[in-house]
């Protein structure tokens, strides 16, 4: 069975998301049987490449907040990952565009490194100060994560390599329905929006399984980010 996560690196939903996905496929009985594939999408689409910024100034513009109103947003996705066992930096990350990271995303998979990568980049983000939308800080990830430097650096150099691979999936994405992420298929069954707890992972997989017709699984109000934002509690 092929599981397919539609997701960007910018979203800390996803990060938060993946952790309770892989503790749901961890208490499926068929895991060794279960194919994960990461597929590419970009919240912030058309922010320019090296158009970086600090993430709560960006999240104060956005939601017409004050900083320490930002402040309490970010603190509030830290304890989401923090009960997932997950480092998080609530303040100190800074916010640009994905699309490099995508494109290295696919070379990875191409090696066999996907997920590991992926692991890297998260972490580099949201739990480390270090930036991923820096050229050498994704090259040194890549690195990492055990790809080769001279590929990783002509991939970069090149901007056509795997533009294709990263939009493709943004249109069956579009195809599909995902207005935001995370978003996992499952078996081309079902459909799971959001970081849903590992439970509801669990029984997804549990009923793909069983090769019912596809629908959606979870709670509709799962947090999850999109176009407009990552979900955030409201004021006061």
């Amino acid at each position: 069975m092929r599981v397919e996560i539609w997701s960007d690196i910018a979203c800390p939903w996803c990060y938060i998301g993946k952790a309770r996905f892989e503790k749901g496929l961890a208490a499926f009985a068929h895991r060794d049987d279960v194919e994960v594939v990461h597929r590419s999408f970009e919240l912030d689409p058309h922010r320019a490449k090296g158009d970086t910024g600090p993430v709560l100034e960006m999240l104060a513009k956005k939601y017409g907040r004050t900083l320490d109103e930002a402040r309490a947003m970010e603190a509030h996705v830290a304890s989401n990952a923090h009960a997932e066992g997950l480092e998080y930096l609530a303040d100190g990350r800074d916010h640009g565009n994905t699309f490099d990271i995508h494109r290295l995303l696919h070379l990875a998979r191409e090696r066999g490194r996907q997920n590991e990568l992926l692991d890297l980049a998260y972490r580099a983000n949201f739990a480390e100060e270090r930036s991923v939308f820096d050229a050498e800080t994704l090259v040194t990830l890549a690195v990492e994560a055990g790809l080769d430097e001279t590929e990783v650096r002509g991939v970069l150099a090149d901007e056509t390599a795997y533009a294709d691979a990263v939009r493709a999936d943004e249109r069956e994405a579009s195809e599909l329905g995902a207005n935001g992420v995370p978003f996992f298929v499952l078996d081309r069954r079902y459909g799971v929006s959001g970081g849903q707890p590992a439970e509801v992972f669990t029984q997804a997989l549990e009923q793909a399984w069983q090769g019912r017709a596809l629908q959606p699984v979870g709670a509709a109000d799962a947090e999850a980010c999109g176009p407009d934002g990552c979900e955030v509690p409201p004021r006061g």
